[in-house]
């Protein structure tokens, strides 16, 4: 059944929303003071992500669960339908990033209030900012973008590729990308490779009356949406100039 503008603006707030509360809901569990899941690792962080991931796509089944501008970007150049019966144009795609922003700033506004007192507790402003958007180990704009692009290349194309599966375990297999991802190339950057992710709880963390915050740092803000972007323009790419695509 073809989703209305309602139900696709409805659907992709709510999941983006779940992405974000759940993951940057992870990472503020391992990173702010006093918390049951205080220094939990990488890896506790990744496989976060990737079950925030997996919830977040059952939430927006109805308009196709994109929950990222770069999986919308990747279905847009590869010619793909946005969801079934919702064509990939101008107007559509602004709907789907739109939706997908306001998603990623109120999931992050929810885990601020999960974590109120945490934040309060927490002296350093970083790992405040780490709760909310990602930053890089070795700051070098030129290679942090690289580093994004291909982290987001692999989301965007392994997804377009898992349309064409006949497994039907779509949430689970995207989320296990994501844990994997995360794992391999999540080292220089903190793998945003999803701008909603990023710049959505960004613009929250810099609205929030959070105390001793710190800096939004805007100076970084462009990297972890151009990255991606252009990750998933190319994975749409690549996709559509495949002369076979598995059945």
């Amino acid at each position: 059944m073809t989703p209305t503008l309602a139900q696709i603006v409805l659907s992709e707030v709510l999941g983006t929303a779940t992405l974000t509360l759940l993951g940057c809901g992870v990472v503020a569990n391992a990173l702010l003071a006093k918390t049951k899941g205080f220094a939990g690792g990488p890896l506790f962080i990744n496989f976060g992500w990737g079950l925030a991931v997996f919830a977040g796509v059952y939430v927006a089944y109805a308009s196709g669960a994109h929950l990222n501008p770069a999986v919308t970007v990747g279905l847009l150049v590869s010619g793909n339908d946005y969801a079934p019966g919702v064509s990939p144009d101008l107007a559509n795609t602004l709907v789907y990033f739109a939706s997908e922003m306001v998603g990623g700033a109120l999931g992050a506004v929810v885990v601020y209030l999960a974590y109120k007192n945490h934040f309060d507790a927490t002296e350093e402003p970083a790992l405040k900012l780490a709760v909310f958007s990602t930053g890089p180990e070795i700051r070098r704009y030129g290679w942090n973008v690289v580093t994004e692009v291909i982290g987001t290349f692999v989301l965007v194309f392994v997804i377009l590729l898992f349309g064409n599966t006949p497994a039907q375990i779509g949430p689970l297999a995207v989320a296990l990308l994501v844990v994997g991802i995360g794992a391999s190339l999540g080292g220089p950057t903190g793998y945003a490779i999803n701008p909603a992710r990023d710049l959505g709880p960004r613009i929250a963390h810099a609205l929030l009356p959070i105390r001793g915050k710190g800096s939004s740092d805007w100076a970084y803000a462009w990297v972890p949406v151009v990255g991606p972007v252009l990750g998933g323009i190319l994975a749409g790419l690549v996709y559509y100039a495949m002369p076979v695509v598995p059945a």
